[in-house]
Order: C-alpha cells, then structure tokens, then sequence
C-alpha cells in the first residue's frame, strides 16, 4: 500500500512516502524550491517521493494532510474577538489570507497539483501527526508520547499513551497557554525572526546566567495535573498583526533588542571584543536568553515528569517544534535514563510523515516501521554529478574511483584548517546537516569557530558548532553514554551533552562557551562515508571528529543539488568543495 503524508499551508512544507508500511522517501519542500520555510503545497517534494519510489500518482492509495483545517480558522476565528471586540484588522488580514489561498479547499488543491483523486485524501488533527511521527517511529514498544509546538488547531501540548499499534490521547493544553509561543515571544524580544532564530536564542544563552529567571517564572503557572498556564497580560498571542509581547514585558526586563544588534562579549580568556557598552548591553539579552531558556527546559521538565507519572512508562516518545530544543533535550535524557526518542524533523515537516504513519499504522494496520536510525531520505544525486557539473560549466575537478583515496585527501585538506563543502549521498530529513549536505572543520582550532561563522556561513559570530564523532570515541570526549542505540537523540544532534574536561582543549570549535556541544555520534552502517572521513582524518590527527555545520549561507535552506551546492560553494569563502566522488578546487571556478 502507497501512502503520501503531506503537510503545508503555514511553514516548511514537505511530504513522506510509505510504501507497504516503511518509509522509503521524505523531503521538506524548501530544499528544492530554494525558498526558506516554504510553505507552499510541497510539488517538488512529492515529485521527488513519487520518482523515487517509480511510481504515478495513481499508484497512490491514501494522501493524509497532517491538520484539520476548518478547526484552525476557528480558533483564528475566536482570536479575533478580545473582550467582545472584534478587531476588524487582523480579521480581514486573516480572512484574505485564508481566501487567497483556499485553505479549506486542501483535498481539491492536491488534487489539481498532483492528478492524484481527492477521494484519496483525507486529514487527521495536527497534534496527533506530531505524535504518530515520534511513537511510531521510536524503538519502544510502549511509550508516554508527548507533543510540544506554537500550536496546532487549538492544542498546544497533547500527551498520550502509545502501546504497540495503538495511539490514545490522555490530555492536552489548549492556545494561547503554549510553551512554543512562550520561546517565540522571547525569541522575538531578542532581535531574532520566529520560527528561524529559536537556535539562536539557545546560542546566546551559553554566554549568560539566569539572572531574570524568577521574573520570567513569575509569568508561569505550573499547575499539579501536569498543566500550565501563562500570564497573557505579557503576550500578545491571539492577534499577530503585532508583535508577540505586550509593552508590560518591556516593563519588566527593559527594552527589546533591536534585531541585527552587534553581540559581543569577553571571550574566555578575558580579551575584550570591543566597548564597554556593547559588551554591557550583549551580557544583558545573553542574561535574558539563560533565563528564558531555564523557565523554558523547567515548564517542559514538568510536563514530562507529570505525564510519566500519570501513565506509568518512563520512555519519552517526543515531536512538535519544542522538541528541536536540545538543551532541554539534555535533561530529558537525564529524567528518562536515556529512553528518549526525539523525531528528527520534530516541526511541521514531520508531521507530513505521522499523517502518513497514522493511516498506515492505526487505520490500515500495518506494523510499525523499524526504529528510525537512516535519516537519509531525500534525493541523491550519485551517477548524475559529472554531467551536472559538465552542464554548470564545470570542466576542471579531480575525480576518484576509490572513495578511500579521496577521503585521505579531503582528511588532509581539513588538517591543514581548510574548510570543506560536503555532497554525498541522499539528504537529510530534519533540521540537521548529518554528513550528507554539510560544512565540515577542523574543530582543533580556536580560531575555527571565528572563520566558518563569518567567513563561510556569514552569520552571528555567537553560534556554536556540532562535533560529528566517530561511534567508538564519543563516550570518551562527551558525557554520553556509550551502549546507546541507533535511534537516540545524540544520533540526529538533537541533544547537548558537556565536553569532558580534558577535552575542551582538543575541540575547541565545537564545544560552545560554557563546555556543552550537541554532538552527533557517526555510525559506519548509518552513514558509511562519513565514518570513512572521519576515520582518515583521525589517522591523521589523533582526533576523531570533525566540525559539522548545515551547507548552506545564512537565511538559506541547506543545498540539495550540485548547482546549489555550487551556488553556495562561490558566494562563501571555503576553497574545496566535494560532491560525491568529485572535488573542486575554487580556483579553478576562476
């Protein structure tokens, strides 16, 4: 049976395919089409599903969109009345938006982009494709599923009991009580864009202390069913014609920072970056960033602690947006004993793949899929590189026909503190650049961190980089635990862990400002080449990981294709490029 998730019509558009119960394709619309979060109905991607898998449209049994849509405008419906007024602007904003777009009109609109029968298609509520996408891809046969996002229809939190095929929802939290609209008002209040500067506001926080977190407490409630409420004098939720905070927040903590602000701060040998003031006012916002993320990891901490006593299983089945948090993953893991798995593409995208694991599971009674450890399912282009390359006009390369010599030479290149862009093989599902579409390092130097952030990836000089570790080493440099399986978080760099202390000053480019790095462990079976690499450089060097940062510039998605990879690989100031068995030297793009 041929299943096609699908989810679209607000961010990062993707869809999953199914074919007789496994997963064989996913891709989020973004990487194809070039535009960030892309939302639109994801065409490309399910062209890509579909000619993947050799199949038409009609070959398709079931297409699942991953939300209710008519429920959504009810709640956008209701958030445009405060205190019996009915606030005309955003109503009419929303309205258009709504029209334009014929969002009610999913099925229909499927159906025309693809030729597949509208029949075909049903919808199922968006917190239960967040929890199908955890629970039925986890290893655990039984599980507390919990699924924390902005929100869904109306739900913001839901918790339910998984059992074998089986998915039963205990309780939920309803808009505008959201820990994802909580970050995202801070995240907002720090200068950053929501839903894309969330992994900043987690960056800043290495560089601050708590100092404001029992003020931002004093905006929650944590109630003793497992529930919270927030404070909605400081937020502003309801109505996002304006900004998501209330000039009440701006009482409390001072002014917002204003976005694209300077951010410096003394570096851990005392040097300073620059003045007094800057330096003053950065320390300030990281300060804030600390406090917001602590209330932050607390409020999710006891939701989890209350949802695993209410159903008795001490594994953790966890999507939604608030599940890319890796700091609060960190904990967690802590709480759970390391039973937490964590879905990959934990947002939006993921949802397309629990719409389409739902139906297959829970409606058609097909057994689960295997635990999820092969996140690489988007396209490949292997076999297509040189007459791609030949089409871009690039005529000059080295080429090897064993895979072993080129990663000794890409091993030495990354010795010599060159910096890497790395295409090989099918690319990632998730947020994370896992070896296939990546920027790679040497994270023995210092002066690394500085370069790939402004020289390569253009971006805040804050940002910390993930170490990709070989599989044997990774309990030796990091505090993980070394007997951990294939589906664990630290797999799909979804969680922090601290660097040990003797190895702070091997690693200095991936391990952030106060001793943590969200590793990703490097299995052979999993990613062969990238193990292979990181091998060669270990002979060489003595160090067993490398830095591993998206391929991709500030504001743009992570590349797909060797033209993107191109495109890329010019605008940033890495000097080899490697695309499958093929490395470019830029020199020779002149």
């Amino acid at each position: 049976m041929i299943i096609l998730g699908l989810s679209f019509d607000y961010h990062d558009a993707a869809a999953a395919l199914l074919a007789d119960g496994e997963i064989v394709a996913a891709a989020q619309e973004e990487r194809f089409t070039r535009i960030k979060h892309d939302e639109r109905i994801p065409v490309k991607s399910i062209e890509f599903c579909l000619k993947h898998c050799g199949i038409r449209p009609g070959d398709v049994d079931r297409v699942v969109f991953y939300e209710k849509p008519l429920k959504k405008l009810d709640r956008i419906l209701h958030s445009s009345i405060s205190d019996g007024v009915v606030n005309a602007a955003y109503l009419n904003k929303a309205m258009q938006s709504w029209i334009q777009s014929d969002r009610l009109s999913f099925a229909q609109r499927i159906h025309e982009e693809t030729g597949i029968d509208k029949a075909k298609v049903r919808s199922i509520t968006h917190h239960l494709s967040h929890a199908a996408s955890a629970f039925f891809c986890s290893p655990f046969t039984e599980a507390t599923v919990i699924t924390l996002d902005g929100v869904g229809e109306w739900e913001t939190v839901t918790v339910s009991v998984g059992r074998g095929n089986d998915l039963q929802k205990l309780y939920s939290i309803s808009f505008p009580d959201s820990i994802g609209l909580f970050y995202s008002a801070f995240t907002a209040f720090l200068g950053f864009e929501v839903n894309e500067g969330e992994y900043k506001v987690m960056g800043m926080a290495g560089f601050g202390k708590p100092l404001y977190a029992d003020k931002i407490r004093s905006l929650v409630r944590m109630n003793e069913d497992g529930g919270f409420s927030l404070d909605q004098t400081y937020f502003n939720f309801r109505q996002l014609t304006k900004l998501p905070f209330t000039e009440r927040l701006i009482d409390l903590l001072g002014p917002p920072r204003k976005p694209e602000s300077v951010f410096l701060v003394e570096d851990k040998e005392g040097d300073k970056q620059n003045t007094k003031e800057i330096e003053s006012s950065s320390r300030h916002y990281a300060n804030i960033a600390a406090s917001v993320q602590v209330v932050t990891e607390e409020l999710i901490l006891h939701i989890a602690e209350t949802a695993t006593r209410r159903t008795g299983i001490a594994s953790i089945a966890l999507a939604g947006g608030v599940a890319l948090n890796s700091l609060a993953n960190a904990r967690l893991l802590a709480l759970t004993g390391n039973r937490l798995f964590v879905q990959p593409a934990a947002g939006d995208s993921g949802a397309a793949l629990g719409a389409a694991l739902w139906q297959s599971v829970a409606v058609e009674g097909a057994s689960r899929p295997a635990a999820f450890s092969n996140p690489y399912l988007g396209e490949s282009w292997a076999g297509r590189v040189e007459s791609e390359l030949r089409e871009i006009g690039v005529r000059t390369y080295q080429r090897y026909d064993d895979f072993d010599e080129l990663a000794v030479e890409v091993a030495g290149l990354l010795a010599k503190n060159i910096v890497i862009g790395w295409m090989q093989g099918r690319f990632e599902w998730g947020a994370r650049a896992l070896g296939a579409r990546s920027i790679l390092a040497n994270p023995c130097s210092q002066d690394m961190k500085r370069v790939v952030n402004e020289k390569i990836k253009l971006r805040e000089p804050f940002r910390p980089f993930a170490p990709a570790v070989l599989e044997s080493y990774a309990s030796k440099y990091f505090d993980i635990d070394s007997s951990i399986d294939c589906s664990e978080p630290a797999n799909f760099m979804l969680a922090v862990f601290n660097v040990k202390d003797l190895m702070k000053d091997r690693i200095p480019a991936v391990t952030h400002v106060d001793g943590t790095a969200r590793v990703q462990i490097v299995r052979r079976e999993v990613s062969p080449r990238f193990h292979t690499l990181i091998s060669a450089f270990h002979k060489i060097t003595g160090i067993p990981v490398l830095l591993n940062t998206s391929f991709n510039l500030r504001g743009e998605p992570i590349v797909n294709s060797p033209r993107d990879a191109l495109n890329t690989f010019s605008l940033s100031g890495m000097d080899f490029l490697v695309i499958e068995n093929c490395i470019i030297n830029k020199k020779n793009l002149k």
